[in-house]
């Protein structure tokens, strides 16, 4: 009889053991659980999903958030609040040399009690073809003199360095503005041959203008290098902030000195035909975290829109 209490008291106390075990479990989950996400609807605009193009996100929140990024193609893309943190806006860049296939796009963010954002969605970017340049130019631009080389070397790690930076700070607000008002002469992407040697693409847009013609930047920015560089000549970059940055190349003038903060439509320099160049134009490049991306997709994101029903 006392052997049959004392395993029925076994039992018991092994049960109890057992549901003593599962409450704890039950509240350290309860503790460890995140709080409750915030919803997030994205949409997104851009010329076309190629390389070389600009996507404009725009998330909007149910509730303030504290921070908000954009993620793809093996970068961080950062967005800025609008709204007191209801509605955020970023840019993302598809490089140049992005091969056609399906990319994720994620974005990241946490709101004020520390609560998780998260949405994701991939991008179908699609091939494309750009065309080929033939030019003819001073050999030295070709087979540069070995006593330049180490020049050449310097100034594109200097300029590598500049766009590297992401500036933690927004300088550009608004509508993105051509820099001169001349037409397109030179697309971007082109492969160029000069002298019959392939080159690297034309990481830029070249613009018909006469020499002397006043380049504008394209928005507010703080110029990050002005300086004089053996392929570009008279160069400019202008700092749009968030990683976003402005080149203008071969200019006969720079009217701007580095460390400046500029305003959209002031005067950086002049077209000209510095360095490697046929004849005056203006050469503009747009760097977005890094990738390559096209000026005039970067114009048409901020281009008036018709109105709904009407071309």
């Amino acid at each position: 009889m006392n052997g049959m209490c004392m395993g029925r008291s076994r039992k018991r106390g092994m049960w109890w053991r057992v549901a003593a075990l599962a409450i704890a479990c039950l509240l350290c989950s309860y503790a460890r659980a995140p709080a409750a996400e915030s919803r997030i609807k994205v949409s997104r605009r851009a010329r076309a999903l190629q390389p070389g193009e600009v996507l404009l996100l725009q998330a909007e929140s149910d509730k303030p958030l504290d921070r908000l990024r954009a993620e793809a193609f093996g970068r961080e893309f950062p967005m800025f609040p609008e709204s007191g943190g209801l509605r955020w806006t970023g840019l993302v860049g598809i490089d140049l040399e992005t091969a056609a296939g399906r990319y994720p796009l994620r974005i990241r963010g946490a709101g004020p009690g520390g609560e998780a954002v998260y949405w994701e969605e991939e991008l179908p970017v699609r091939a494309k073809q750009f065309p080929v340049r033939r030019l003819t130019v001073d050999e030295k631009f070709v087979s540069p003199p070995p006593e330049v080389l180490t020049r050449i070397r310097e100034e594109a790690e200097k300029v590598r360095a500049v766009f590297a930076q992401v500036t933690p700070r927004r300088f550009w607000s608004g509508t993105f503005r051509a820099p001169v008002p001349g037409p397109v002469i030179s697309e971007f992407g082109k492969r160029s041959v000069y002298n019959e040697q392939p080159r690297s693409p034309h990481t830029g847009t070249d613009f018909r203008a006469a020499a002397g013609t006043p380049v504008r930047a394209p928005d507010a920015g703080r110029v990050a290098l002005a300086a004089e560089l053996y392929y570009s000549g008279k160069t400019v970059i202008v700092d749009h902030g968030f990683g976003l940055y402005s080149y203008f190349g071969h200019l006969s003038a720079v009217s701007v000195l580095e460390g400046a903060m500029v305003a959209a439509g002031d005067i950086v320099g002049r077209v000209g035909a510095t360095g490697l160049a046929t004849g005056p134009h203006l050469h503009w490049s747009v760097r977005l975290v890094g990738t390559r991306v096209d000026p005039m997709s970067l114009l048409s994101l901020f281009a008036p829109r018709a109105p709904a029903g009407k071309r």
